[in-house]
């Protein structure tokens, strides 16, 4: 950063007071350190909220980060977590919290929906986010759910698989449900894709613990056969969701809506990893992980808004460090 702002201390003067220049590397250090983590994160939701018109009833994908630069085996502090909040549709960061020491992600989910703005959006976790208090906080602030169901819920995940086997070997008969199958090809393989969803109320209650799980309206399940030459594998994936029965093309809506929740690992935690290599980022004192965490977000919504370029992502960090006037572009608010 000081090597930069001394390469652009002319153009950096138009818009800052720089009295006494460019700021030393261990001025930046200590900002970045002593910033409170809590307070940028939350500026950070208001300037998404204020600068970017969401698009309604998009999926919004939450997922953990493991920071591994962050880690100091001299002093034996341990690498700090990041669970963040992905709009699929918009390709959006739209909030980011770290895992408090001693805590899991479990704990950070619920923290980091309380202060966003899902109403109408349907929210994806992975199976070990998918706990009867995110429920809860996402249909509290109107949102629905799909919570993805492995065997760290032992008893709802049989009693799940149980029912789909049995509505099956009745042929679904007399139980209300949807289904649809989608076939994609590429890269050499053809994958097919089933989901089959269950709202039927009486079949609902037959689960366990079935009410404690807030507003539990279907249960779906994907059955995923991937072909690739004379190979073939297939996958059975369970879900709870908040979808009601009554929703148009259920069975579509919620095999769009697991399928969106990769976009999480492809659009952003891959990019932060390979673009801005955020593992090799060695940012270790106080509260500067974190702070720059955020600040690898801001530059990712910038760049990720852009619509006048079709440049990579990279391509475009490259241009604006070169071009003053594309780097302007980025940083001027789309409605001036």
């Amino acid at each position: 950063m000081e090597v930069y702002g001394e390469a652009k201390e002319a153009w950096l003067s138009r818009f800052l007071e720089l009295p006494h220049g460019i700021p030393s590397h261990d001025t930046f250090r200590r900002v970045f350190g002593s910033l409170d983590a809590r307070e940028f994160q939350e500026c950070f939701v208001s300037w998404v909220s204020a600068a970017h018109k969401l698009t309604a009833g998009q999926v919004i994908a939450v997922d953990g980060k493991c920071l591994r630069g962050s880690q100091d085996t001299v002093t034996g502090k341990e690498a700090i977590y990041m669970v963040s909040a992905w709009a699929t549709a918009d390709h959006l960061v739209l909030g980011q919290r770290k895992v408090d020491e001693k805590s899991n992600e479990i704990t950070a989910v619920p923290a980091l929906l309380a202060y966003l703005a899902i109403e109408g959006c349907i929210v994806t976790v992975d199976a070990l986010n998918s706990q009867k208090k995110t429920a809860q906080q996402i249909v509290k602030q109107g949102g629905d759910y799909m919570l993805a169901l492995k065997d760290n819920h032992r008893h709802m995940y049989e009693d799940v698989r149980n029912l789909f086997a049995w509505a099956d070997g009745g042929d679904f008969a007399h139980i209300q449900h949807d289904t649809c199958t989608q076939v994609g090809k590429g890269h050499g393989r053809i994958e097919t894709r089933t989901c089959t969803t269950i709202s039927d109320p009486e079949c609902l209650a037959m689960l366990a613990k079935r009410e404690a799980w807030a507003n539990l309206c279907a249960v779906v399940h994907v059955h995923a056969k991937r072909q690739i030459g004379s190979q073939t594998s297939e996958e059975d994936r369970y879900f709870l969701s908040s979808l009601s029965g009554d929703t148009p093309d259920l069975a579509a809506k919620a095999l769009a809506a697991t399928r969106s929740h990769w976009g999480i690992e492809n659009q952003l935690h891959w990019v932060l990893d390979v673009t801005f290599r955020e593992d090799h980022i060695r940012a270790r004192f106080a509260n500067s992980a974190q702070n720059l965490a955020t600040l690898r977000h801001i530059a990712l919504n910038l760049i990720r808004q852009d619509k006048s370029s079709k440049l990579s992502i990279r391509a475009r960090r490259h241009k604006a460090a070169w071009d003053d006037r594309y780097l302007l572009h980025l940083l001027r608010p789309k409605h001036a």
